[in-house]
Parts: C-alpha cells; sequence; structure tokens
C-alpha cells in the first residue's frame, strides 16, 4: 500500500524525497481522474459543436481596462496561499509530521507567502497593462461550450467534494456528532453517489445559466463521469482508505508478510477472537458472529490478493500493527484480509467506460446515454455493496445501504428517462 507518494517511489525506485509524503495517494489519482474527465469531455463537447448539436454564445467585454483593485487582491490572495502553504512547504519538508494537521493549521511562512502574492499581483498588473488601450472599447466574443469545460471541473470539484461529504456524514451520523470538525475538514470519507448528486445540481444550474442544452451536456459527460470514477477507486485501491469489501473468511493474514494465507473456520475464528476488540468496535456490533464476511477461495491461476487483501499500510491507520514496522505511521494491516472492492470498481468502470464511448454515436435521442449511464452505474453499484463494509439502514425487516437505495433509484430513473426521451422523440419526429 502507498499511503502517499513518498511510500511508492521509495518501493518502486528506491528514493526517499520526503517532500512526496504530503501528496496523498488518494487525492492523486483523484486529481488525475478529473483530469481525464476533463479531457474526455472536452473531446465530445467539440465533436458535438462539429455536428451542430451544440452552439456557442455571445457575449460581451471590456477590454483595454487596467487592472482593478479587486484582480490585484485575488491575485496577491492566491499567490500568499501558494507561497504560504506550498512554497513555505517545501522550505521545511520532512519535518512537518502530519500533512493534512499542516494544510488546516495557521502553520506556514509568512514571508514566503508575502512574496509570492506580491509576484502574482505584479504579474496580473503587468497582463492588463499590455493590453491597455488609451480608451478601453466593448467587443463581442464567442464562447463554446468546450470553452468553459475547466469552470464545469471546478463546480464538480467543489459541489462534489461538499455533497460527498454530507451524505458520508449522514451516513455516519454517530461519528459526525463526535468529531463534527474532523468529519468536515478530513479528505477521508467520502459518497461517491452524495458527489454525483450535488454536483449534477450544480452543473445543471450552470448550464442552465449559459444556455447549454443540458441533455448534450450530460451525454457527453457520461462517459467522462464513468472514467473518472474508475480512476478514482485506484486512489481508493492504492491508499486503502477503507472503502474495502467484507472480511474473505477462507483466508487470514500473515503478520510478517501481511499477504492472505489460506484459513480454514478454526483459524478465522481464533483471529477473529484475538482481534476481538477491534472487530467488534469497527462493526459496531456486541458479538463476533455478527461481523459480515463469506468465504471464496482464489483459483489457482490467480493471485490470492484478488479475493483477500490486507490493505497493509492503509493511510487510515485500520487493523493491527505488522509485526516489524518502524514507521510511526501508516503500519497497520487487517488481520483477516478483505475483498479489493476498489479493484473491481476499477475494473468495471474502465469496461462501462467502454462501452458508453462505443454507445456515445449510436444512440441519436439526447440524454439517453446519460439514461445508460444511470443504468449501468446502478447495475454495478448495487451488486458491488453485496461484498461492502458500508452502513445500514434498519427500514423494518428491510436492511439496505445507503448506496443500494441510492443505486436501485438511479437504475429506475435511468430506465424511465430512456423510455421517456425516446417516445418523445418518436413522438415529434412524426409530427
Amino acid at each position: 500500500m502507498y499511503p502517499n507518494l513518498y511510500y511508492a517511489f521509495k518501493d518502486l525506485f528506491g528514493v526517499e524525497w520526503t517532500r512526496l509524503r504530503f501528496v496523498n495517494s488518494f487525492g492523486f489519482f483523484v486529481a488525475l481522474s478529473f483530469l481525464a474527465a476533463a479531457f474526455v469531455l472536452t473531446q465530445e463537447l467539440k465533436r458535438k459543436e462539429r455536428l451542430g448539436r451544440l452552439h456557442g454564445q455571445d457575449i460581451k467585454i471590456m477590454v483595454g481596462k487596467p487592472a482593478s483593485i479587486g484582480e490585484l487582491l485575488l491575485n496577491f490572495f492566491l499567490g500568499f496561499l501558494l507561497g504560504y502553504k506550498i512554497l513555505g512547504l517545501l522550505l521545511v519538508g520532512g519535518n512537518i509530521g502530519d500533512p493534512q494537521e499542516y494544510f488546516f493549521s495557521t502553520e506556514g511562512n509568512w514571508w514566503v507567502g508575502l512574496a509570492t502574492g506580491g509576484l502574482f499581483a505584479f504579474l496580473k498588473w503587468r497582463e492588463k497593462h499590455k493590453q491597455k488601450l488609451a480608451q478601453p472599447e466593448e467587443r463581442t466574443i464567442r464562447i463554446w461550450p468546450h470553452d468553459r469545460v475547466g469552470d464545469l471541473v471546478i463546480y464538480a470539484a467543489l459541489f462534489g467534494f461538499l455533497g460527498a461529504k454530507v451524505f458520508h456524514n449522514l451516513e455516519n451520523w454517530d461519528e459526525f456528532i463526535a468529531s463534527p470538525i474532523e468529519a468536515l475538514l478530513s479528505f477521508s470519507g467520502l459518497t461517491f453517489y452524495g458527489g454525483l448528486i450535488c454536483a449534477a445540481l450544480a452543473i445543471w444550474f450552470y448550464a442552465r445559466k449559459n444556455k447549454i442544452s443540458f441533455r448534450h451536456l450530460a451525454d457527453g459527460a457520461a462517459p467522462a463521469l464513468m472514467l473518472a470514477y474508475a480512476i478514482g477507486r485506484i486512489g481508493c485501491q492504492v491508499g486503502g482508505d477503507g472503502d474495502w469489501g467484507i472480511l474473505n473468511s477462507a483466508y487470514v493474514t500473515d503478520p510478517v508478510t501481511s499477504k492472505a494465507v489460506p484459513a480454514d473456520t478454526v483459524a478465522f475464528n481464533q483471529t477473529l477472537q484475538v482481534n476481538s476488540n477491534f472487530y467488534l468496535k469497527t462493526f459496531h456490533v456486541d458479538n463476533l458472529s455478527e461481523i459480515p464476511h463469506k468465504s471464496a477461495k482464489a483459483p489457482s491461476w490467480l493471485p490470492n490478493w484478488l479475493f483477500a487483501y490486507s490493505y497493509p499500510h492503509n493511510v487510515i491507520g485500520e487493523g493491527t500493527r505488522i509485526n516489524g514496522c518502524e514507521e510511526s505511521q501508516y503500519c497497520n494491516h487487517l488481520p483477516v484480509p478483505v475483498f479489493p472492492t476498489p479493484f473491481y470498481e476499477t475494473v468495471m468502470g474502465l469496461l462501462l467506460f467502454l462501452l458508453l464511448w462505443a454507445l456515445r454515436t449510436r444512440l441519436a435521442v439526447p440524454g439517453t446515454l446519460f439514461a445508460v449511464y444511470l443504468v449501468v452505474n446502478g447495475i454495478e453499484r448495487f451488486f458491488i455493496e453485496k461484498i461492502r463494509v458500508n452502513t445500514k439502514y434498519h427500514i423494518g425487516s428491510f436492511h439496505p445501504t445507503q448506496a443500494e437505495l441510492i443505486a436501485s433509484l438511479l437504475v429506475i430513473g435511468g430506465i424511465i428517462l430512456y423510455v421517456v426521451l425516446t417516445r418523445r422523440h418518436k413522438t415529434v419526429s412524426t409530427v
């Protein structure tokens, strides 16, 4: 496991660059997922523009004006943050312990922050000064939908993160009540569907405001969203953020190598008993028999970790200490290995991305590709929930997870949306 890029570079290349400790593996892959999604979405919007399905919007701008006080202050503020935190971090390097604690603290380098802020303000002033005209004038320019992908990504990232945090805390209300500040500021604990719903609402509002066909935009975003999901799950797998499956009782974890080794029922129960405090607390149960698990052995031609993985050195410090680990952080593994569901979702996400990419030129009715995305996304998530660790709701004798409920609604909603759009298109075509 690689909780941050320091461990990845140390293991893969034999170098110890302490500053890489501040690049969280999960965050790194989330950033890659946004970049990949932005690229795919841009290509799709350009294709739709060439086909005449999306159109540009003429807007009026003033050119030739000098930089305003607000612009200079904004650039100073952004430069100050960059210098105070990021560049200041490069100067102190490995002298800082917890990266997350550092970024949410007041610690930083004031002089570097002020210098960087001043530089950013000067660059903005110089840029505007070069464009300055004796008499500022109004000009009309055309903005195409693909020109707005940067804004769309920012909206999706911001509201997606907020939605993911809100839905996670609703799903784990007891943990939120116990420590609300930590729950809100922590980068761990994110619910994908919460992010998807809130990001979709924000993008719908943005599209409506800027007169972009939401159906075509949604169709263009469908493959991008699926690819982003697949890449983001790589971060979950590599970092070990707790988004894994239930226990695989066919294996136990070797305390020295952290690898899954085959075990019978007796060995499995003994391991649970030895680590009873950890498992009873983790699953919030009173009896070890209530801990969710399934038994599934890997075929001889596949590695054991595809069915049972202990997530050694996971980023959330879950499990028991690894024998011989000398690090102050990230020295835990799971006593009983679990199903590596993030890996499964990465594979399924990539396959579904290819499916949506192939269908994008075959579904002529606007909005139907997004409907298909909702259906296949919901089906994939519903079934993966059967072997995932998640909080369950208790509705009489019905005990679904939040993700199962939302996945079911997505499948139903996707089917209804596809039928309604297709029938409406046929009705319009025959008129």
